[in-house]
C-alpha cells in the first residue's frame, strides 16, 4: 500500500518503556488475537528490560493521540545471515480498526532504521502461518526465511524470517 494513506493520518511513533500503559494495552490486544488465532497467547519469555535502549527499542504508534500500533526490537544471540550483530523484532501489531493503511510498514521501517543506527547488521523475527498478512508484510519488505529459533523453533505453525540491514 502506498504511503499516501499514512499522509492522510500521520502515524506518530514514540519510544516508550515496555510497561508504558499504552504498550501494555496494545500487548493485551495482540495476546487476545493470538488466543483467537492459535488458541493461546504468545508464551515466548520476555524480559521488559531487553527493550530499553541501547539493548532494544519499543515503539507505540499514535493516530490522533490514540495508541494503534506497536513494534519493538531487542538484541539477540541468534546467528543469521552472516551478521555480527542481530536483533529480534517483537510485538509488531496494528489494531484491526486501522489495518490496511500501511501503518505496519511504517513501524517496520522505523524499527529497521533504529536497529541499523545501533549497529545491528540483521533483524530476525518469528511469526505464524495463521498470520498471513504478517508474512506478506515481511516478505514484501525483503525478509527471507531463516532456520527456526526461539520458543517456537519446532512449531509447525511457526515461520522465522530475517533481513540484512544496510
Amino acid at each position: 500500500m502506498s504511503s499516501a494513506a499514512s499522509d492522510i493520518h500521520p502515524l506518530r511513533l514514540t519510544s516508550v518503556g515496555y510497561g508504558h500503559p499504552d504498550a501494555v494495552g496494545l500487548i493485551a490486544r495482540v495476546q487476545a488475537e493470538y488466543v483467537e488465532r492459535y488458541g493461546s497467547p504468545d508464551e515466548s519469555p520476555i524480559d521488559p528490560l531487553m527493550f530499553d535502549p541501547p539493548a532494544g527499542l519499543f515503539l507505540v504508534g499514535y493516530l490522533d493521540d490514540v495508541a494503534v500500533a506497536t513494534g519493538a526490537w531487542r538484541r539477540s544471540d541468534v546467528v543469521a545471515l552472516g551478521a555480527a550483530a542481530v536483533a529480534e523484532i517483537k510485538r509488531m501489531y496494528v489494531v484491526p480498526e486501522v489495518r490496511g493503511r500501511g501503518l505496519a510498514r511504517v513501524v517496520l521501517a522505523r524499527l529497521e532504521a533504529t536497529a541499523a543506527a545501533c549497529g545491528v547488521g540483521a533483524l530476525v523475527l518469528e511469526t505464524g502461518l495463521r498470520q498471513p498478512e504478517a508474512i506478506g508484510l515481511y516478505e514484501s519488505s525483503g525478509y527471507v526465511e531463516v532456520p527456526g529459533f526461539g520458543h517456537y523453533a519446532d512449531s509447525e505453525l511457526s515461520r522465522c524470517y530475517g533481513k540484512r540491514l544496510g
